[in-house]
């Protein structure tokens, strides 16, 4: 495996801390990192709330590097509170895939990160917007 994606998994549990913020929001049970095209590594949590105003931990991370100027993906893992990694939901794949409508098919996404198992966005999301 790529020492990247050590990197991307260790930066992602690096944030996780699950936490109730009020008694209406809990955050944390989930760590997201995302490698952006210039190799910087941003970071992001679940916000999980009583209503659907939450956010997923990799929009969180994606949300994080446009703030910080930059809008290219290379590599996206998400680490769930069981310390294994996972795929991103459809809202998460759909933003990735607006964000970068050309080049959305190669963002690499870790789905196993123990059995090291690793695919495009343009293998789970293969037909977007038909």
């Amino acid at each position: 495996m790529k020492k990247i994606w050590n990197e991307l998994y260790n930066a992602a549990k690096a944030v996780q801390n699950e936490r109730e913020v009020s008694d209406k929001i809990y955050a944390g049970g989930v760590g997201a990192a995302v490698e952006s095209s210039s190799g910087k590594i941003y970071v992001g949590v679940c916000i999980d709330t009583l209503c659907t105003l939450g956010i997923c931990a990799e929009r969180n991370a994606i949300f994080n590097m446009i703030t910080n100027g930059e809008n290219q993906i290379k590599r996206v893992i998400a680490v769930m509170p069981d310390g294994k990694s996972g795929a991103p939901c459809g809202a998460c794949r759909e933003f990735m895939a607006q964000l970068m409508p050309n080049k959305y098919q190669n963002i690499e996404i870790m789905l196993d990160y123990d059995n090291e198992k690793i695919v495009k966005l343009g293998e789970l999301t293969p037909e977007w917007w038909i």
